[in-house]
C-alpha cells in the first residue's frame, strides 16, 4: 500500500511517442510551400516516419544515453601504438546513423533536398543536437569540394551515400564516408588568414605535406576533414584523408578533447600535423574563397540547429501548461502565462519560417537566389540563433523548478543553446560579413529589398519597418559601430514579410505589432494583450 504522502499529483505527461513533423504546423507549412508538389507525398512521409523516431520514447533515451556518456579520447592502444581514436556510446552511432540514412547528407543529389534535409535537420535535432556537427559537416563539403571535379567526382558519391559506417578505414572502401573541418589556430581564431600552419608542396602535383597544430577541429573520428594552411602561394584549402590509400593511418594527432559547455555528446578536438599528407582543393591562396561554400552551408545548419532548439523548448513549455494547474486552472488559460507562451510561439515560427525560407534559396539556385542569400543567410544566423539562448531560458522557467532539473530535458537545450552563434562565425562576424554584402554586392541588398518587397501593403507597420531599414542603409557613416543594430533590422524585416505573406493572420499581427511595431516590452510575455494569443499558442501545442 502506497502512503498517502506519496501520492503523485498534477504532474505532466511526458512529451513522449509523438510525431515531432507533424506537430510543428509552422514546419509542415513551409514544406508544403516550397516543395513541388510532385514530391510532397514522399516528402510527408519521410519526414513523419523521421518525426515519429524523434519522438520516440527509445530515440529520447538515445539522446539522454549519448550526453550522459561523453565521447572518450584513446590516443594509444594496449601495446603503446599511437591510434588517435575518439570513443563513442553506442547510443551515438545509432543517432549518427539514422541521421545519415534519413538523408542528411544527401541533399545535393535529390530534386528539393536541401528543404527536405532542412526540415530533418529540424526535426532530428530535436531528438539530440551534438550529432548534427559531423552531419552538417558532411554536407557542406560538397561545395567546397566542387570546385576540384576530380575530388568531387572521387569523394561526393561517399558524401552523400546514406549509408553510415562507423569506424576508420579507408575511404574507397567504405560506402559512405563523413567529413569534418578544421580551420581555427590558437593564435587566429576567426581571423583564418593568421593560421601559421605550413603546407609543403611534394613530388605528386597536388599533393603537400602539413606541419600545425588546430585548436578546433570538428568530428575528429571523421574520414575526411577541410583544412587551411599557409602554402607558398597563400592560405589555402587541402582535403586531409584519416586512412591513406595503402591503409596505414595519415599523421593525424588528437591532442585532447575540448570539455564544453554544452554539445558534449560530440567530441571536438585539439590536433596537431606532422608530416600530414594532404591534396590541395582549388588553387594556392585561395582557400578562404574555396572553404567559404563549406561555411556558408554551415552557417545556414546553425539556424536550423537553432530554431529546432527553440521549437523543442517551447513544445515542452506548451505541453507543460496545457496539464499542469496552478492558481485555480490549467496553466496555459492564465492570461500572463498565455501571453509569455504566445511570444516564444512567435520567436520559433519566425525562426523555422526563414530557416525554411533559405533551404528553398538553395534548392533554387538561381542567380537571384543566391544574391538573396548572400545578405540574408549571415543575417538570419546572427538574428536566430542570438534569440535561442533568452528563449530556452524563458521556456524552462515555464516549467519552474521542474525546468531546472535535468531529468526535464531543459538543461540540456539551455547548454546547447548557445553553440551556434558561437560557431561558424560569433555575432560580430556575421554582422561585419552583412556589411560587406551591402557594400561591395550591390545584387544582394536588391535580392533582399525585393524578397522584402513582396509583403508591401499587407500591414502597416511591416511597411514602416521597411521605410525605416531603407532610411538606415541611405547613412553608412559609422556603420561598423551599429552593424548590429542594422542586421537585427535586417533579420527582422524579413522575418515580419514571410509571416504577413504565409503565416495565420494572427501570428502576423502578433509579430508585426511587438517586433516591428514597437509595443513589446524587454522581456518575453510582454505582447499587447488585445492580441488573439490564445490562437498563437494553439498552433504551437505539440500534441492535439
Amino acid at each position: 500500500m502506497v502512503a498517502s504522502t506519496h501520492t503523485v499529483t498534477n504532474q505532466v505527461p511526458p512529451l513522449v511517442g509523438y510525431d515531432v513533423f507533424t506537430a510543428d504546423k509552422a514546419l509542415v507549412a513551409a514544406v508544403e510551400r516550397h516543395l513541388d508538389p510532385g514530391l510532397l507525398d514522399e516528402a510527408r512521409d519521410d519526414l513523419s516516419g523521421l518525426g515519429r523516431s524523434a519522438g520516440s520514447a527509445q530515440v529520447q533515451e538515445w539522446g539522454a544515453l549519448a550526453n550522459e556518456n561523453p565521447p572518450k579520447l584513446r590516443t594509444h592502444d594496449r601495446y603503446g601504438n599511437r591510434i588517435d581514436e575518439v570513443e563513442f556510446h553506442p547510443a551515438w552511432h545509432r543517432l549518427l546513423g539514422k541521421g545519415v540514412s534519413a538523408g542528411m547528407t544527401a541533399a545535393w543529389t535529390r530534386p528539393g533536398g536541401h528543404v527536405r534535409r532542412a526540415a530533418g535537420f529540424v526535426v532530428w535535432s530535436q531528438a539530440e543536437a551534438g550529432h548534427g556537427c559531423p552531419l552538417s559537416m558532411t554536407h557542406a563539403a560538397v561545395p567546397a569540394l566542387r570546385t576540384d571535379p576530380a575530388l568531387a567526382a572521387e569523394w561526393e558519391p561517399r558524401l552523400t551515400s546514406t549509408v553510415y559506417e562507423e569506424g576508420l578505414g579507408r575511404a574507397d572502401r567504405k560506402a559512405g564516408v563523413l567529413f569534418g573541418m578544421g580551420m581555427t589556430e590558437k593564435q587566429g581564431g576567426s581571423d583564418v588568414r593568421a593560421n601559421t600552419t605550413v603546407a609543403r608542396p611534394l613530388a605528386e602535383d597536388g599533393t603537400y605535406e602539413l606541419t600545425g597544430h588546430k585548436w578546433f577541429c570538428s568530428a575528429p573520428m571523421s574520414d575526411g576533414f577541410l583544412v587551411l594552411a599557409q602554402a607558398p602561394g597563400g592560405v589555402t584549402c587541402f582535403l586531409l584523408p584519416r586512412v591513406l590509400a595503402d591503409g596505414t593511418r595519415n599523421e593525424f594527432r588528437i591532442q585532447r578533447l575540448k570539455d564544453k559547455l554544452g554539445n558534449r555528446s560530440n567530441a571536438s578536438a585539439e590536433v596537431e600535423f606532422d608530416g600530414t599528407w594532404v591534396r590541395r582543393v582549388g588553387d594556392e591562396g585561395r582557400g578562404v574563397r574555396t572553404i567559404i561554400e563549406m561555411v556558408s552551408a554551415t552557417r545556414l545548419d546553425c539556424v536550423l540547429g537553432a530554431a529546432a532548439l527553440m521549437r523543442q523548448a517551447v513544445a515542452q513549455a506548451v505541453q507543460h501548461c496545457t496539464y499542469r494547474e496552478a492558481f485555480g486552472g490549467k496553466l496555459v488559460d492564465k492570461p500572463l502565462m498565455r501571453n509569455v507562451l504566445a511570444d516564444l510561439a512567435l520567436e520559433s515560427e519566425a525562426a523555422t519560417t526563414l530557416a525554411l525560407r533559405l533551404a528553398a534559396a538553395y534548392d533554387d539556385g538561381g542567380e537571384q537566389e543566391r544574391a538573396f542569400l548572400r545578405l540574408a543567410l549571415p543575417a538570419a544566423k546572427y538574428w536566430v540563433t542570438k534569440r535561442c539562448t533568452p528563449l530556452v531560458v524563458e521556456a524552462s522557467e515555464c516549467l519552474g523548478g521542474n525546468g531546472y532539473v535535468e531529468e526535464s530535458g531543459m538543461p540540456r537545450l539551455l547548454r546547447e543553446s548557445p553553440l551556434n552563434s558561437i560557431w561558424e562565425g560569433a555575432g560580430n562576424v556575421q554582422a561585419l560579413d552583412v556589411l560587406r554584402a551591402i557594400q561591395r554586392e550591390p545584387a544582394a541588398l536588391n535580392a533582399f529589398l525585393q524578397e522584402v518587397g513582396k509583403a508591401r501593403g499587407a500591414d502597416h507597420r511591416l511597411d514602416g519597418a521597411i521605410k525605416d531599414l531603407l532610411t538606415e542603409l541611405a547613412d553608412l557613416d559609422g556603420i561598423e559601430g551599429r552593424a548590429r543594430r542594422l542586421v537585427e533590422r535586417i533579420a527582422l524585416v524579413l522575418q515580419g514579410s514571410l509571416l504577413v505573406r504565409f503565416a495565420p493572420p494572427e501570428t502576423a499581427d502578433a509579430f508585426c505589432a511587438s517586433r516591428l511595431g514597437g509595443d513589446w516590452g524587454s522581456a518575453f510575455g510582454t505582447l499587447p494583450h488585445t492580441l488573439d494569443l490564445a490562437s498563437v499558442v494553439e498552433r504551437a501545442r505539440p500534441v492535439a
